[in-house]
């Protein structure tokens, strides 16, 4: 893969909270963080390529290997389109993630398939742009069948749960007992039942797995990985041919959110699967990773106005516009998901001071919308600013809408050498603009405001007006 040369490379070394500094800063001078902007999100454009760039390097050699980006992780086309341009294939769940990697510029050879629940109609639209679809169970094996035109060019694939046990997160393992991913191998007569379908569809050519995500060892990932591969070699003797060519191995390496090194590393990630499954290096096998998290969470941070602070209780309460809306697993699993914050002034400069117990709390209207409960930072005011770093992936790309909450800003930035002062210049493209008002009320059924409103009846706002329809 060739990369371009990165701007920054004209910056002086800086470390990662210094390049976060440096962005808050010039974000508050542009106006992209302040009264009118009281929340938005960034993204590192050259932290992602060299996310990228490290991703592929621990595959040295590997002859063949198609590393995806699991669009959950950021459904943001520009991002999308930068990770295409990286030399990355994607991985969609959803109809609205294959339209979004489509419209990123993803080749649709590139692109995995994954769903628990695809309908016909996925089915169909998958094939007909020749998508790579992995069936969640036997019954869709049965389906795709039955809708798979002889001459399509999409790999399929199936998958499977190796049963090898969950992580520290329950809600983020996907090799448990009873998930509700893929086919259950350890359950009787499981294994034996997908032997039978691959040599009933010799165009079944892939197995998959995915074990989990954060809080999942790489210890258990590879011995998930390592059932799958046994797998594969069970079916293909059986078979007496070579029918599955292919490994789609998903992703789930977990981040590091209590500092600023990135661990465990790709490299790691790389060196447990061929301690655990030395036979999946050889070449014998296309593999395929889902990587999301891991790529971007490091890589974007959340900056939010101090609106006001209080006093409850003998704690300090920093009333934010970052809470639920954008950081919602932090705000409902605050142990599982912990963020760091950062404390900025009205400038936008890293504050010091004495530190003060201190909750940062959101927007949203219920009690329990707190980011970070009694936090020692230097005192925060009004008119300050808080950064949650490590929040690239998932947070502020698909926030969640409570209380009609506009969708933040999103911008890019990368460092591009020195100014007059010798402070870091920093550049902004747009990656999705702040949600307006009328786009909130237009998503909620402005266009339909009268339809329930049928004539006759109280409230109805004038004779003939109805929405009503009947068979």
């Amino acid at each position: 893969m060739s990369m371009q040369p990165s701007s920054s490379a004209l910056v002086p070394s800086l470390t990662p909270s210094a390049r976060v500094a440096a962005v808050v800063r010039h974000a508050v001078a542009a106006g992209l963080l302040g009264e009118t902007a009281p929340v938005a999100g960034f993204i590192d454009t050259d932290g992602v390529r060299a996310s990228v760039a490290a991703l592929h390097e621990a595959f040295p050699g590997v002859p063949a290997v198609l590393h995806t980006f699991a669009a959950k992780a950021s459904s943001l086309v520009p991002v999308l389109r930068l990770l295409a341009r990286c030399g990355m294939g994607c991985e969609v769940a959803s109809p609205g993630e294959l339209r979004l990697a489509l419209d990123a510029g993803f080749a649709p050879s590139l692109i995995v398939l994954d769903s628990p629940a695809k309908t016909r109609d996925e089915i169909r639209r998958a094939l007909a742009v020749g998508v790579a679809i992995n069936a969640d169970n036997l019954d869709e094996v049965d389906r795709i069948a039955s809708l798979r035109p002889a001459d399509a060019v999409s790999a399929i694939g199936l998958r499977v749960n190796p049963q090898v046990g969950g992580g520290s997160i329950g809600a983020m393992s996907t090799a448990t007992a009873t998930s509700k991913f893929g086919v259950a191998l350890r359950d009787p007569g499981a294994r034996e039942r997908v032997v039978k379908a691959f040599a009933a569809h010799p165009w079944l050519t892939r197995l998959h797995a995915h074990v989990g995500s954060q809080g999942c060892s790489l210890e258990l990932i590879a011995a998930g990985i390592g059932e799958t591969y046994r797998l594969a070699e069970e079916i293909n003797a059986t078979l007496g041919r070579r029918q599955v060519t292919g490994l789609d191995i998903g992703g789930g390496l977990p981040v590091n959110f209590a500092d600023d090194e990135v661990r465990p590393t790709f490299a790691a990630y790389a060196a447990a699967l061929r301690a655990a499954v030395p036979g999946l290096f050889d070449g014998r096998y296309e593999l395929v990773t889902e990587f999301g998290r891991s790529l971007l969470a490091k890589n974007g941070f959340i900056g939010a106005l101090v609106e006001y602070t209080k006093e409850a209780g003998g704690r300090r309460v920093a009333l934010t516009h970052a809470g639920a809306q954008t950081a919602t697993r932090t705000v409902f699993m605050p142990e599982a998901w912990p963020l760091r914050v950062g404390a900025f002034d009205s400038e936008g400069r890293p504050k010091d001071g004495p530190p003060v117990v201190q909750d940062v709390a959101g927007p949203c209207c219920f009690a329990g919308d707190v980011v970070a409960h009694a936090r020692p930072l230097p005192e925060l005011r009004s008119g300050d600013f808080v950064v949650l770093y490590d929040t690239g992936a998932y947070y502020f790309s698909t926030p969640w809408s409570y209380n009609s909450l506009p969708r933040p800003a999103v911008y890019g930035f990368e460092l591009a050498g020195t100014g007059g002062r010798g402070e870091p210049e920093v550049r902004f493209a747009p990656v999705r603009d702040a949600q307006t008002l009328d786009s909130v009320s237009a998503e909620s059924g402005l266009a339909h405001a009268d339809a329930l409103l049928a004539p006759g009846r109280p409230g109805a706002a004038s004779p003939g007006v109805t929405g009503w329809s009947g068979a």
